[in-house]
C-alpha cells in the first residue's frame, strides 16, 4: 500500500456520525474516514454479534477491546483480544466475524 497526498491530521473518533450495520445476530456501529482510496473505520460490535456475510475484502484489524472471533471458511477459528490484529488481502481468504461480549476495533482497508 502507498500513502500519498495525505497531510497530517487529527481524527475525533467519538465527533464523527455513527452508520449501524445489522448482523445476522446484533449489530455493528461503523465511525468511518475516507482517506482517497483507503478506508479507516472504528467499529463497535454489540454483545451477540455474528455477520450476515462471508466477507473477501482485504482489512488490517486491531482489536481495542472486548473480543473478537474471525471464522475463516475453511473453518479455522482465531480470537482476538485487546493489543491483537490479524490482517487478510483481498480474496485471499473468506473471514466472518462474532462475538459473545462485544468488542471495538479499528480497521484499515
Amino acid at each position: 500500500m502507498e500513502i500519498n497526498n495525505l497531510p497530517f491530521g487529527i481524527t475525533d473518533w467519538e465527533q464523527l456520525p455513527s452508520t449501524l450495520h445489522a448482523g445476522e445476530r446484533g449489530s455493528a456501529t461503523w465511525r468511518t474516514q475516507h482517506f482517497g482510496p483507503i478506508r479507516v473505520r472504528r467499529v463497535d460490535y454489540s454483545a451477540g454479534y455474528l455477520a450476515d456475510h462471508w466477507c473477501r475484502k482485504g482489512h488490517i484489524l486491531f482489536c481495542l477491546a472486548g473480543e473478537l472471533t474471525t471464522e475463516l471458511e475453511d473453518g479455522r477459528c482465531f480470537v482476538l483480544k485487546p493489543g491483537m490484529s490479524y490482517q487478510v488481502g483481498d480474496n485471499a481468504e473468506a473471514h466472518r466475524s462474532s462475538t459473545e461480549l462485544g468488542a471495538s476495533l479499528f480497521v484499515v482497508d
